[in-house]
């Protein structure tokens, strides 16, 4: 599946951006745009952001003064198809959504439309017609209803007693199981595709989530094993027993005593040391990522989902992240994240531990997102704003702590600290 945005009209009139995986794509005044429109002052700096995952396209507005226009109608946020026009100023682009046609061996591959597939639910069988292109492959899916169902209470997967629900998030839940044949308790993490996927992606998606079973580390979760069953795809590890990062600052009034906190940290930037040494980058740091067995003093943390938000999403499985309320999500990406993260780098992963424990000290991330506090006010924070100094909320905290803890959150990468383990080097001395 492909999308393509085409500029019927203004600067980059005739212009075309293609998109075949996973991407953002920002409108507006500012340097950091795609579609940079310097001199059209219809725009905001920071006008509209698009999310594609072919076929979809989801459109929100970042609280632009002059608003967003989609067939003349001015829209908060939608989901776009084919043929829609976004509009604004003297800049119109259009969206076509089409389909890669599989070519006999003498010939090359075509683009049309896009089908519509009948499909049946691999949990309840029901059938839904979605879109697709045409395919002699198998394709697994998973109705609204069983999602939602399944993220409540997930089937059993062979081979495991299922005991209690641990958690639940966007990509699936987590449940606490006992393996049959050594008596051993895991977590078992159900990761269900939100749109109709061919069995190829599925396979590409455990694939690349056994890869990183290689890292091996006490301060990262253990990967013990991961399969498929009715439609959902399993990925086994460790047991930690305990909390996480997030849900113990918030049982202690929202943030953790300045010892604990620093001591969690500095076990992820070793962590994180490790993995990039490996070639790893997590991608989706925060303290929900962050779980800790033990007591107090004596936290033990290990990082978990060690690249499983990439992997869902450049598999194709998880269809649109960015609809509903993602700003408490975006307050931990960089800028150069948001705008391509496809590609980002250890220093991504840098900014996201900075903002974990500058949240772990203060119960806030640093962003000034003034009143509104939303999706739009958070973008505009992460690429303009300046963060609120962390003794200005939490003055007990020394000078040379924060100071460590603000570097990583330099909105240029080449400002952070360039590595994990010179980051915890500075805040073990500083501290």
């Amino acid at each position: 599946m492909r999308v393509t945005l085409r500029v019927l009209a203004g600067p980059y009139h005739g212009q075309e951006f293609v998109f075949d995986q996973h991407d953002t794509f920002l409108i507006g005044r500012s340097e950091n745009a795609h579609l940079y429109l310097p001199e059209d002052r219809f725009f905001s700096r920071h006008h509209c952001l698009l999310e594609i995952a072919p076929p979809r396209v989801f459109l929100r507005d970042l609280g632009s003064t002059n608003g967003t226009y989609v067939n003349n109608q001015r829209v908060q946020e939608i989901f776009l198809k084919s043929g829609d026009r976004i509009q604004g100023g003297q800049t119109v682009l259009e969206v076509d959504v089409q389909a890669e046609q599989r070519p006999s061996e003498a010939e090359a591959p075509t683009l049309t439309k896009p089908l519509e597939i009948t499909i049946e639910c691999a949990n309840c069988g029901r059938r839904e017609c979605v879109q697709g292109s045409a395919t002699n492959e198998p394709m697994t899916f998973i109705c609204e209803e069983c999602r939602e169902e399944l993220k409540r209470q997930p089937q059993p997967v062979p081979g495991y007693e299922m005991i209690k629900l641990l958690g639940r998030g966007g990509m699936g839940c987590v449940m606490l199981a006992r393996c049959e044949k050594t008596g051993r308790a895991v977590a078992i993490k159900t990761l269900l595709p939100e749109v109709a996927v061919t069995d190829q992606a599925v396979r590409r998606f455990v694939r690349e989530i056994e890869v990183a079973a290689a890292l091996e580390h006490p301060n990262i979760v253990r990967y013990l094993e991961s399969g498929t069953h009715n439609g959902a795809v399993y990925l086994v590890t460790e047991f930690v027993e305990g909390s996480d990062a997030a849900r113990l600052a918030d049982s202690q009034g929202g943030r953790l005593p300045y010892k604990h906190a620093i001591d969690v940290i500095t076990q992820s930037l070793d962590a994180l040391a490790y993995a990039h040494g490996k070639g790893y980058i997590h991608r989706d740091i925060k303290e929900s990522n962050i779980l800790l067995s033990g007591s107090a003093p004596n936290y033990v943390a290990k990082l978990t989902d060690f690249g499983l938000a990439k992997s869902f999403t450049q598999s194709g499985m998880s269809g649109i992240t960015m609809a509903g309320d993602m700003a408490g999500t975006f307050a931990y990406m960089p800028p150069e994240q948001i705008k391509d993260f496809r590609n980002v780098k250890p220093t991504s992963d840098i900014y996201a531990i900075g903002m974990t424990a500058y949240s772990l000290l203060a119960g806030d991330t640093a962003l000034d997102t003034g009143p509104a506090g939303d999706m739009a006010a958070t973008v505009r924070a992460i690429f303009e704003g300046q963060i609120v100094p962390l003794r200005q909320r939490v003055p007990e905290v020394p000078e040379r702590v924060a100071e460590v803890i603000e570097r990583a959150l330099a909105k240029d990468p080449a400002n952070r600290w360039q590595s994990a383990a010179a980051m915890r080097t500075a805040l073990i001395h500083s501290a």
